[in-house]
């Protein structure tokens, strides 16, 4: 059974209230990683289950939130070969390693080969990747994140693919937890204990990430999938 708001000290409400505050800000900012930054603390007192249902439900509401903003850069043509899923093995170790590699040399050598010339096949390929990493990892929108950093699209242009993918997924996820009954009594006054955390973090991470440059954004983006890698490698310990 999850855990009740009985259940949680007067910190670690503030702790909840402040992480999910900054995993709203990170996501508004850079378009992903609100379960790499929630799930860093909310683990420690919260339990895996309750957990879970609270990412599915502020991220979808992060990741909808953001791509409204940014609707005027969907392009459906270039989004629907991304909208695939698959259900791998567990890849945990591998696309750690990925990461954590991709990102240094990305940080250190900034200049990047250019995938701009790929074309929808390749686009429908990284999309049925990134649903089997998606579902080995738990972070999904890994692969499409580094894919759209390779093809050289701008800031807006590449949020409004991994994005889209990101409510979608999201939205999988809550309808399945929905569906299966595992969102507790104390999961839904947490969630709106921490709603407004949400709507401040995000139109402040969108805030700022209207004043980033091309340059900035990048920077932003490779730091965040180190520490996806990093965190992918000491999960499996």
């Amino acid at each position: 059974m999850g855990c009740v708001m009985g259940e949680l000290s007067a910190v670690n409400l503030i702790l909840f209230v402040s992480i999910t505050f900054a995993a709203s800000f990170v996501t508004g900012l850079a378009g992903f990683a609100f379960a790499i930054v929630a799930a860093a603390i909310w683990l420690h007192f919260l339990p895996p289950a309750q957990s879970t249902v609270l990412i599915a439900a502020f991220g979808l509401i992060v990741q909808g939130w953001a791509v409204w903003k940014l609707r005027h850069a969907i392009r459906p043509v270039r989004l629907a070969p991304f909208l695939r899923w698959a259900s791998p093995d567990s890849l945990r170790f591998g696309i750690g390693v990925v990461l954590v590699a991709f990102s240094l040399y990305s940080l250190i050598r900034p200049r990047l080969p250019s995938a701009g010339e790929a074309g929808h096949f390749t686009d429908g390929m990284i999309g049925t990747l990134n649903g089997a990493l998606g579902g080995a990892t738990g972070f999904a929108g890994i692969v499409l994140t580094i894919w759209c950093t390779l093809r050289g699209w701008p800031p807006p242009e590449q949020r409004a693919v991994f994005q889209p993918v990101g409510v979608f997924v999201f939205l999988l996820t809550a309808l399945f937890l929905g569906g299966t009954g595992s969102i507790a009594p104390g999961t839904v006054s947490l969630f709106l204990i921490g709603l407004p955390a949400v709507a401040l973090g995000t139109w402040a991470g969108l805030k700022l990430f209207g004043r980033l440059d091309e340059s900035g954004f990048r920077r932003v983006v490779l730091v965040l999938l180190l520490a996806s890698g990093v965190a992918l490698l000491l999960h499996l310990r």
